[in-house]
């Protein structure tokens, strides 16, 4: 099973209202190393190189439902798919779910 790593800044950017998890464009991000919890913007990852399917910024995670039931926020994205065309894409290990409404994306 996945194991989820929560940024330190996550919690402070949804108290401020800089990210809405129901409105604001989320993309996957796909990396080969392990991301910090001080993580906080697009630019502290090591994206792989974009190319053969893969695009720079990552992938459209569009949002089916979310919702809270006694404390637990959930929240569902459709099922996100990168095809290879023309060569390999990676190698990666971790993906990571960003906002891409601002202009320094904030991770997740």
């Amino acid at each position: 099973m996945a194991s989820f790593n929560k940024f330190n800044s996550f919690v402070e950017y949804l108290a401020e209202g800089v990210i809405d998890l129901e409105s604001d464009t989320l993309k996957i991000v796909l990396t080969d190393v392990a991301p910090a919890a001080t993580d906080s913007v697009l630019a502290d990852l090591t994206e792989i190189s974009a190319g053969n399917g893969y695009t720079a910024g990552g992938v459209a995670a569009n949002v089916v439902s979310s919702g809270q039931t006694g404390g637990t926020y959930k929240l569902v994205l459709d099922d996100v798919t990168v095809t290879a065309s023309g060569g390999t894409i990676g190698p990666f290990r971790y993906f990571t779910l960003i906002d891409d409404t601002r202009p320094a994306p904030p991770i997740r």
